[in-house]
């Protein structure tokens, strides 16, 4: 039973991990489509649709055994992932990949804090100090410059926010609802809002360039679908401070796909800032167990 346990802690790492890459990738993507004449909150409806659509096509059962709660649940969630969406993708639009992948991960300190404050629940000194470790390794990866704050640098803190409190409800939700129906749901309610905003704030996109389609297909099936899909599944397995340790990989990622495809520079810092990440990792996972042992 233990064993069994264990394997399932490690796959659910080892999931979130996958999720951190298919988000470092959407850094990306997501420049590259707004480059290509698509404006944010089409955008967000049209890999937002897309995936609950297909997710809902696989799983149709799952759908038929929705019950209230379910609803409740998956509306709260989609309304968090609508409004960290929204404003990271907007602040995209104002600021460089780079400083939005670091300043979009201090959700990784946020949310052990904010578990404290919401729940009452210490989450241990190492989850503080993993995720500072975490963040300034993100710093050296990402910042290429003095940080200033811009207009596009504070939408993206507060995208961070509602990341961190979309990390812990999946977390608290993932325990007592159907992960999968979770899925369908946050990202169906989430295509709805961005659907009005779309129609009330911005034009129907037109003369989209070639590279915008391939964009939107990665952000649709990769970093939105299956993602979001996983995340779900995994988070059942592990604490939201955890968590989002893991999945602030997707900075490193983000900065490695800039250097692959942006034909961006790789720096020593940068060398040192993932190293600092992989010891934050390091941290949040070995000081748990040698707690238990002791």
């Amino acid at each position: 039973m233990i064993k069994n346990l264990k394997l399932k802690y490690l796959y659910g790492d080892l999931s979130l991990f996958l999720v951190a890459i298919m988000w470092g990738g959407g850094f990306v993507a997501v420049k590259d489509a707004l480059n290509s004449n698509i404006s944010p909150y089409y955008m967000m409806t049209i890999r937002f649709s897309l995936s609950a659509i297909m997710l809902g096509i696989i799983f149709r059962k799952k759908l038929l055994n929705i019950k209230r709660e379910d609803l409740l649940r998956g509306t709260i969630l989609g309304i968090l992932l609508f409004t960290s969406f929204a404003f990271q993708t907007v602040g995209l639009k104002y600021t460089t990949p780079g400083k939005q992948a670091f300043l979009t991960a201090t959700y990784v300190v946020l949310v052990p804090f904010l578990t404290f404050v919401i729940y009452k629940k210490y989450p241990g000194w190492y989850s503080f100090s993993s995720g500072i470790i975490a963040l300034i390794g993100i710093g050296l990866l990402t910042l290429q410059g003095p940080l200033r704050l811009g207009y596009g640098d504070s939408l993206t803190l507060i995208c961070a926010i509602f990341f961190a409190l979309h990390i812990m409800f999946v977390g608290k939700y993932s325990q007592k609802s159907d992960t999968i129906a979770l899925s369908i749901l946050q990202l169906g309610i989430a295509a709805i809002i961005s659907a009005i905003f779309a129609v009330i704030l911005e034009r129907p996109p037109v003369g989209l360039q070639i590279g915008a389609y391939s964009s939107l297909l990665y952000l649709v099936i990769f970093s939105t679908m299956l993602a979001f899909l996983i995340q779900n599944v995994a988070q059942k397995y592990t604490l939201p401070s955890h968590a989002a340790i893991i999945l602030s990989l997707e900075s490193a990622f983000g900065s490695i796909f800039a250097v692959i495809f942006l034909k961006e520079l790789f720096s020593s810092t940068m060398v040192i800032g993932c190293i600092l990440i992989f010891i934050s990792i390091l941290i949040s996972e070995i000081m748990p167990n040698l707690k238990r042992k002791l």
